[in-house]
C-alpha cells in the first residue's frame, strides 16, 4: 500500500537530493543558535530564583474573606 506524500514533502526530499549542502547549511545554523550547553552560571541563578508552585495554582495563598469583599 503506497503512503501519501505532500506536495511539500516530495518538493523537500527532491530539493536535498538535489543539494546536499543545503542540509549541511541546516546542521551548521542549528550549532551557531541552537545545540549550546548553558553557562553553569546562568543555572545556579535560574535554580536559586525558581519559586515552588503551589499543589493547584487555582486556590489564593490566602483563604478570601467573604464578609470583608476582598
Amino acid at each position: 500500500m503506497a503512503q501519501y506524500e505532500s506536495e511539500l514533502t516530495a518538493f523537500l526530499r527532491k530539493l536535498k537530493s538535489e543539494h546536499p549542502e543545503v542540509e549541511r547549511e541546516q546542521m551548521k545554523g542549528r550549532a551557531i543558535w541552537w545545540d549550546k550547553h548553558p553557562d553553569p552560571d546562568d543555572l545556579r541563578r535560574w535554580e536559586a530564583s525558581r519559586v515552588r508552585m503551589p499543589a493547584y495554582v487555582y486556590f489564593a495563598a490566602k483563604p478570601l474573606n467573604p464578609a470583608s469583599g476582598s
